[in-house]
């Protein structure tokens, strides 16, 4: 049994001084092109159709807008009934080292004290 005339070649190459021929003679001739779409082949939409989205978006965005709006409205609504109340100057000076020391607001903590207050007392 003789082997056919390619393996032969095959191996006369890898046998030969130089192994560079090899990796040459074994690498693909030529890299398939990529086919990348032209913008001609794309499908636009038409007129009415990007007038419609561009009408919806901006009844979206007009929607959030009111409801942004309304829910500021509704914290400001909340928020608007302050107490003022003088404190002596010790007090005042203590609440504000309490304050810097937690890291907090100093109407966070004189709503947190009233209101344990109020709970304490049964109201």
């Amino acid at each position: 049994m003789s082997q056919p005339a390619i393996d032969n070649e095959a191996e006369n190459l890898v046998a030969s001084d130089h192994p560079d021929q090899v990796a040459i003679e074994e690498a693909p001739a030529k890299v398939p092109d990529v086919q990348v779409p032209q913008r001609s082949s794309l499908i636009l939409p038409s007129p009415e159709a990007r007038r419609e989205r561009a009408t919806s978006r901006s009844l979206e965005r007009e929607a959030s807008r009111i409801r942004l709006q309304e829910l500021k409205q509704n914290k400001a609504r909340e928020s608007k009934h302050f107490v003022n109340c003088p404190l002596d100057y010790d007090t005042k000076k203590r609440l504000e080292r309490a304050a810097s020391e937690n890291d907090l607001k100093m109407t966070v903590i004189v709503k947190a004290a009233i209101d344990q207050f109020l709970k304490d007392n049964g109201y």
